[in-house]
């Protein structure tokens, strides 16, 4: 097995584990969810606009709430993701919710190929996504792909200049910029359940920096048309960190701001 099916497997054991814990968990509120609560950030429903009657693609999905919100605003919706009880509860919870969509277990390397060849109007990738992918590049270039002419990427996720503090406080112990081999983290639980028990601990995590991403896009000849940071993200990613509403956390009043979330748009040329 290669350092990639390795790195692969061991983070897919990770995840398959959480599935459950993050649809039974408050974390995720799926009965909240499934009752009309909504899970995007308005920044993002602001700047991905309308999406009525445009098919979509989530990319790393997870269990599907996000894809699923997308196509309770009128997104024909696909997700994919590598980890099948992840796919297995995105399609109940799609039956349960009486909306069509359609759900794919895949490495995202692969979506070319597991989608059909399909094309889309928007791919949409959510927050999170990007740090379990050791090649930002050749993920750019699925991306492209993916997608029809004058159709577009959105990415939204954490800022990776926050990956360069510890987990307790803003000192500095980590390398902000990208390497080919991966940070090992061997931690029980799951940010959606800090004292849930698991076995699986283990996973491989990359940092893509700001340019990292930027470069690589424009280098799958997409056109980037905006990059936004954003001061506040969706868990206490640090204990200083206040809960300011249902999902989010800023910092403390009077502490200087920090870049928590980034977004981004680029369109594939028409």
């Amino acid at each position: 097995m290669s350092d990639w099916d390795q790195w692969r497997e061991t983070n897919r054991e990770n995840w398959d584990e959480r599935v459950p814990i993050h649809v039974s968990g408050e974390f995720y509120d799926v009965e909240g969810f499934k009752a009309g609560a909504e899970r995007l950030q308005p920044f993002e429903l602001d700047e991905v606009g309308d999406v009525s009657g445009k098919d979509l693609v989530h990319l790393q999905c997870h269990f599907g709430v996000d894809t699923l919100n997308w196509a309770r605003r009128g997104a024909n919706v696909t997700g994919l993701d590598f980890s099948g009880p992840a796919v297995q509860a995105a399609t109940k919870l799609a039956g349960e919710m009486g909306i069509d969509a359609d759900f794919v277990k895949s490495d995202v390397y692969d979506a070319v190929n597991a989608l059909g060849g399909r094309d889309f109007d928007i791919v949409y990738t959510g927050l999170g996504a990007l740090i379990w992918l050791p090649d930002i590049e050749r993920w750019a270039s699925v991306v492209s792909e993916l997608l029809r002419p004058g159709g577009f990427l959105y990415l939204a996720e954490f800022h990776p200049f926050t990956n360069v503090f510890g987990d307790d406080d803003l000192t500095m112990e980590h390398s902000y910029f990208h390497k080919e081999e991966p940070t090992v983290w061997d931690e029980p639980g799951t940010y959606a359940d800090l004292e849930a028990e698991t076995v699986h601990n283990r996973t491989f995590e990359w940092t893509h920096t700001i340019s990292d991403v930027v470069n690589a896009v424009i280098g799958a000849d997409l056109t980037i048309e905006f990059l936004n940071e954003h001061d506040y993200t969706l868990f206490p990613r640090w204990p200083i960190l206040e809960k300011s509403g249902f999902d989010t956390y800023h910092l403390p009043e009077g502490t200087p701001d920090l870049p928590l979330m980034y977004s981004l748009r680029a369109r594939r040329p028409a």
